[in-house]
């Protein structure tokens, strides 16, 4: 696969891997980490850009909300809580990582 069969991500700066405190999800027999609003997964000397998954938040004990005390980002359709180093954004009754 060449570079022009899929979308890259540039200029990325954090090595994404076990242990690197990014949410992953497995799918299409490789490792989605779920960063800044986008999921990454490692190819040869970049990282390739991919669709978010859903993946809720497991256990969030903390409401967001305007005042809530975390950054809030523009993030299409909705805002995003930057949250110990991940982002949150409301669904329903849970929150998902992006």
């Amino acid at each position: 696969m060449t570079t022009s069969d899929h979308h890259v991500h540039g200029e990325h700066v954090h090595d994404h891997g076990p242990g690197c405190g990014h949410a992953s999800v497995q799918r299409e027999g490789h490792t989605d980490y779920v960063h800044e609003g986008h999921a990454h997964t490692p190819h040869d000397d970049h990282y390739d850009e991919h669709p978010l998954p859903h993946l809720a938040h497991p256990a969030h004990q903390h409401a967001h909300g305007p005042g809530c005390g975390h950054d809030q980002v523009e993030h299409g359709d909705h805002v995003d809580y930057d949250h110990d180093g991940h982002r949150h954004a409301e669904d329903g009754d849970h929150y998902d990582e992006h």
